[in-house]
């Protein structure tokens, strides 16, 4: 199993809208990152966690837990010139942007924000502390993952 941070923009879909969905899944659209596009396309499979995390609001954090159930599709928002993610050199017969699909699982505790994360020297490799990373898919390595759920529960520093 992999580990992944994928971020959203509440304002956009948040984990309130993902767990709205009907069976609480929908598919994670708009990359427009080739790095990005390429985990989701190549690395991303059935069964890997993510923790979904608002970005650029008022504190932005991890939020939830999502688990991948459908692996790297093309992404069908690439293809609409109606859409704000259409892409002309996309097409369906040669697919430039890839998409998964994300299953809610559970809110965290709380919203564990992004300067609680830049603290502790156990995620001081983590692509979303380092400076200038602006991913907004990255991997989490499972010591990460498994230090972040342990401090959920530790009221806010």
């Amino acid at each position: 199993m992999n580990y992944w941070l994928m971020k959203s923009e509440p304002s956009v879909f948040s984990i309130d809208d993902l767990k709205k969905m009907p069976d609480r899944t929908e598919h994670w659209d708009g990359v427009r990152n080739y790095q990005a596009r390429n985990m989701m396309r190549d690395q991303m499979k059935v069964g890997d966690r993510a923790f979904f995390y608002h970005s650029n609001c008022h504190v932005p954090g991890i939020v939830g837990l999502m688990e991948v159930v459908r692996e790297g599709y093309p992404d069908h928002t690439a293809f609409d010139p109606n859409n704000k993610y259409f892409d002309d050199k996309s097409n369906p017969d040669k697919p430039r942007w890839f998409m998964v699909d994300v299953k809610y699982i559970r809110h965290t505790k709380r919203v564990i924000p992004l300067a609680e994360l830049k603290a502790p020297a156990a995620l001081e490799n983590m692509p979303l502390v380092r400076k200038g990373n602006r991913l907004s898919l990255m991997p989490v390595s499972e010591t990460e993952w498994h230090y972040i759920l342990s401090i959920e529960n530790r009221p806010v520093q």
